[in-house]
């Protein structure tokens, strides 16, 4: 059985705290490291990588420290950072090739690996053509192929759906709940609805601290009664939206019905209505939202 473990991490950069305290425990299956830009996620994924050390605290792999385990832990692990690197020139079946050398395969392991990876992720027939030449998506999805060529057991992906469109996102999360079998998966974002239909566990950071945990249900049911829905005139939706976090509105002739997270009734008339992760997320994080758009309007 694997097991991954955080105990007491916290990580510096130049006296600030990115990373503080952090205890958790990790075994198979998918994980969702939910929280708002700058929460610490990525520092968290650099430092269970090995790229970072961490300033106090330990990350154990099935008891053993992984600083101590070296290339050991590294034949286990599979990466996709946030900014992924790629060699535009090369194709995508050559790309495969150098990383299946940097990582020490043989060659014969490393073609059938490549031939079968870009197979999975829906790229064999460019497998030839040039990377510069994908979308996006399909440069995300040959990230996927790479960072799984060691058949790793801890799959770590950082922000891996950032810039994709809506459809590119479901293929992706369609694709890591395939490969999350027998496997330690985590996946951070700031995108709900990444990790809303495929983690079986959601971590939520916020300013370098493990806020909460829990699966989808316990956190939105921690949500219960702070959700409401309520209509009112059309020309008072900007009072509203100055006064509560309003997640969404519908125009209705000359009314606006609003879907509003407050913990406490905004309005006689209005009625409580089943909390979504998303709600979670706004009501946690709206005071990080309205600082940066106040940083936006230069406030």
């Amino acid at each position: 059985m694997l097991e991954l473990t955080l105990r007491g991490v916290s990580k510096q950069f130049s006296g600030k705290l990115a990373v503080d305290k952090v205890t958790v425990q990790f075994t198979s299956g998918v994980y969702g490291l939910l929280g708002a830009n700058g929460a610490g996620k990525t520092t968290i994924m650099r430092m269970i990588c090995g790229i970072l050390n961490p300033s106090s605290g330990a990350i154990q792999m099935n008891g053993q420290e992984i600083i101590r385990m070296g290339e050991e832990y590294r034949d286990l692990l599979g990466y996709l950072p946030q900014d992924f690197g790629y060699y535009p020139d090369f194709s995508a079946e050559e790309f495969m090739w150098y990383v299946a050398a940097l990582k020490g395969l043989p060659i014969r392991t490393a073609k059938a690996r490549t031939k079968e990876l870009l197979r999975t992720v829906a790229l064999s027939e460019v497998s030839k053509k040039k990377i510069r030449t994908f979308s996006g998506g399909m440069r995300q999805r040959l990230g996927i192929a790479q960072a799984m060529l060691n058949e790793p057991k801890v799959l770590v992906l950082d922000e891996p759906t950032a810039g994709l469109d809506p459809k590119e996102r479901v293929r992706f999360r369609n694709l890591i709940a395939d490969l999350a079998r027998d496997k330690i998966v985590l996946l951070s974002t700031h995108i709900v609805s990444d990790v809303e239909y495929i983690a079986d566990q959601i971590l939520v950071m916020k300013k370098g601290g493990l806020m909460m945990s829990g699966t989808v249900g316990e956190l939105t049911a921690s949500m219960d009664g702070y959700v409401w829905r309520c209509s009112v005139p059309a020309k008072e939706v900007d009072q509203w939206n100055s006064r509560y976090c309003v997640s969404n509105l519908r125009h209705e002739a000359d009314r606006v019905e609003l879907r509003i997270v407050s913990s406490k009734q905004p309005a006689d008339e209005a009625q409580p209505v089943a909390p979504t992760l998303e709600d979670f997320y706004l009501y946690h994080f709206q005071d990080e939202q309205e600082d940066k758009l106040k940083k936006t309007k230069g406030v």
